[in-house]
């Protein structure tokens, strides 16, 4: 075997450049996948991170009847005391926060100008608010008792104008059918980087969404974050009600988990597109490879070397091409994903329906894909060897000999 090798690295070292930009043509095709596999990992990975800590959370309880889609203020599809729940809900161990939440369909304006919202009802002093109270870029986060305060997305108040300290009116949708209208101050404007998100939210205390939608000492939902995602099934079934729906963040984030099925069956298609390519390079310097040593193949097959030792020999040769491009291919896409990692890579606000991209995607390998790859890339680089390999070892040995002539 180690007699084989050394063989081949001969024979490749006859034409080093040509051995060489063979193993890089892999190099390159590797890195690339390598550095795509990163980014779809990276770009769901924060995706469904992001939704949870903005929107989602790991756990929601709800009223049965209630629909997300119509943003129901209707009492029946409302919780009724849901600070007394909430409390109840936290005070399990693997509970991190659990904090209710009221949302509300609503219209701003300032002049002639309007712009269709959601309105989140919170209570300012939880700490499932920490994305919101971290982002906030001007001004001040809202207080439990502020009656007046509005907090608004940077994108909204670019659009609009807006600045801490200025009025806008808001109307919104109330339980009994009707439409509220009032004015607030700017009391902050935010940023979590999110321009889907930023966009189209604004929030108030849970009081005044209360006060404001004629809702009482009633919420949407019970926001739940836990202490560790993989306790989210045995808590979903500890505080399981009859009289209420318990959803996890797989159930509220069905799109996000389907796109991202759908899209890495696509991107496996990718991956062999790429190598396939990139092993027609490997295919064309062993297929050069066997003219150029027809008559040496003539005279080793009639020194007494079988077919499949020389088939054998190729094969060798290829396989020394797949570790060098694999080594080389996993030190450029290591170097490419690791820059992408820290620095990220800047998509600006490309939202789309369901789903919360943030604006800079950084990339995020994981050794499941980089192991995966790198063997796909040695069995493909392997098969494309096959060929030539089989074609030198069908070479008739007198013929091999008058062809080296």
């Amino acid at each position: 075997m180690m007699q084989m090798l050394k063989m081949a690295l001969r024979n490749l070292g006859r034409n080093r450049r040509r051995s060489f930009f063979s193993a890089l043509a892999l190099a390159m095709g590797l890195a690339l996948l390598l550095l795509l596999a990163a980014f779809i990992q990276g770009e769901f990975g924060s995706t469904l991170e992001t939704t949870i800590r903005l929107q989602s959370g790991h756990l929601q309880v709800r009223a049965k009847t209630y629909d997300e889609s119509k943003t129901s203020l209707k009492w029946q599809d409302l919780i009724e005391n849901p600070a007394q729940i909430a409390a109840q809900i936290a005070s399990l161990e693997p509970v991190a926060v659990a904090t209710p939440r009221l949302f509300a369909s609503g219209i701003v304006s300032v002049g002639n100008v309007t712009n269709g919202v959601r309105v989140f009802g919170i209570d300012p002093l939880s700490e499932a608010n920490a994305p919101y109270r971290e982002g906030v870029l001007s001004g001040e986060f809202l207080a439990p008792d502020d009656r007046e305060g509005i907090l608004i997305g940077y994108p909204l108040a670019e659009s609009l104008g807006l600045k801490v300290g200025d009025r806008l009116s808001l109307s919104v949708n109330t339980s009994n059918g009707d439409v509220d209208e009032q004015v607030f101050i700017v009391r902050g404007i935010y940023s979590t980087k999110t321009g889907g998100f930023d966009r189209f939210t604004v929030f108030l205390p849970l009081a005044k969404a209360q006060a404001i939608t004629r809702t009482e000492n009633h919420a949407s939902t019970i926001l739940i974050l836990l202490k560790d995602e993989a306790q989210t099934g045995a808590v979903a079934a500890a505080i399981s009600s009859p009289n209420y729906q318990v959803l996890t963040w797989e159930e509220m984030n069905k799109l996000i988990l389907q796109t991202e099925q759908m899209s890495k069956g696509y991107i496996n298609i990718l991956y062999l597109i790429v190598l396939a390519i990139t092993a027609s390079v490997i295919v064309n310097t062993l297929v050069m490879a066997v003219f150029e040593r027809t008559r040496e193949i003539g005279i080793l097959a009639s020194l007494g070397m079988k077919g499949r030792q020389i088939m054998a020999m190729f094969l060798a040769e290829s396989s020394l091409l797949a570790v060098g491009g694999i080594v080389m291919g996993l030190i450029l896409g290591g170097l490419a994903v690791a820059y992408f990692t820290k620095y990220g890579f800047y998509i600006g606000n490309m939202g789309v329906t369901g789903i919360l991209l943030g604006d800079t995607i950084y990339t995020e390998l994981t050794l499941r894909d980089t192991v995966n790859l790198t063997i796909l890339s040695f069995i493909i680089t392997l098969l494309a060897g096959l060929y030539p390999a089989v074609m030198a070892s069908r070479l008739d040995p007198i013929e091999a000999l008058r062809g080296g002539k």
